[in-house]
């Protein structure tokens, strides 16, 4: 049985509001390529994310 967190449902949405005629994307009309497509490119989008550590921060070695 598949877990339900972290999966990624097919986008449907995206893969019907292609760009038809566009020069700069490839309409991609199998959907399963257009899926794994999207995923690749939604990986690269949340590694290109910049975060901040929201862990402790570390104590000062200098006494104040």
């Amino acid at each position: 049985m598949a877990s339900k967190h972290g999966t990624v449902k097919f986008p449907l949405w995206q893969y019907l509001n292609q760009p038809l005629f566009s020069s700069t994307t490839k309409l991609e009309l199998n959907p399963r390529r257009f899926c794994y497509v999207y995923r690749v490119k939604l990986l690269e989008r949340c590694l290109a994310k910049e975060c901040r550590s929201e862990g402790r921060r570390p104590k000062s070695t200098t006494d104040d």
